[in-house]
C-alpha cells in the first residue's frame, strides 16, 4: 500500500466495528486502502494484553482512481456506510495527512501514540477502570512506561498507587 502516485485518497465512513470486513471488500473490488492501526492495551481476567485498533474508529482511507474507478459503488461495499463528501463529490484527504501518519508507524506497521500523561502532578484525576474505579486521585507522576502514579484517600490517608495510565481521566 503505497502512499505516493497521482491518484488521490477519499475517506470512508465504516459501520460500527467493520473496518476489517470493509478494507476487505474495498481491497477485492480493486481499490488501494489505508486502515491507520494502534496497540491498544486491553485489560481482561486481570491480564492485560495488546490488541490492534483503528486509530480512527469508524473511518478507513480509500484511493480512488477517477478516472477509471466507480467510486460510487464504494457506498454499496458491504462494510462501508458511506464515502465522505465535500458536496456532491467525494472528499480529498491532503496528502501530508497520510504522510505524517506513514511517519508515525514503528517497524510493526502501527501509529505511536504520545505515551505521555495529559496530567500535571497535584491535578485532580478520576480512576476510570480496575480495582480502584470511580475513586478520585492526585495524580503524582510516571511509574514507568505504561502506568502513572496517583494519589489516592484511602482508610483516611492518602496512599499513593501506581496503576495503568489509561485507567485515569480528568476529574
Amino acid at each position: 500500500m503505497s502512499m505516493v502516485g497521482a491518484d488521490p485518497w477519499f475517506v470512508a465512513q465504516t459501520q460500527v466495528n467493520a473496518e476489517a470486513k470493509a478494507a476487505r471488500n474495498l481491497l477485492q473490488q480493486g481499490f488501494e486502502i489505508y486502515l491507520p492501526c494502534y496497540l491498544k492495551r486491553r485489560c481482561h481476567a486481570r491480564k492485560i494484553d495488546e490488541v490492534a485498533a483503528p486509530l480512527f474508529p469508524r473511518y478507513i482511507f480509500v484511493r480512488i482512481d477517477l478516472a477509471t474507478q466507480r467510486w460510487r459503488s464504494i457506498q454499496s461495499t458491504l462494510g462501508v456506510a458511506s464515502l465522505v463528501l465535500n458536496g456532491a463529490e467525494p472528499a480529498v484527504v491532503p496528502p501530508q495527512v497520510l504522510g505524517s501518519l506513514r511517519a508515525r508507524e514503528d517497524e510493526g506497521g502501527y501509529i505511536k501514540l504520545d505515551q505521555r500523561p495529559k496530567f500535571a502532578p497535584g491535578d485532580r484525576v478520576r480512576v476510570i477502570a480496575g480495582a480502584f474505579a470511580e475513586n478520585f486521585a492526585l495524580f503524582e507522576g510516571l511509574a514507568d512506561r505504561d502506568r502513572v502514579l496517583v494519589l489516592l484517600e484511602m482508610l483516611g490517608r492518602k496512599v499513593c498507587v501506581a496503576i495503568e495510565a489509561d485507567m485515569v481521566a480528568v476529574a
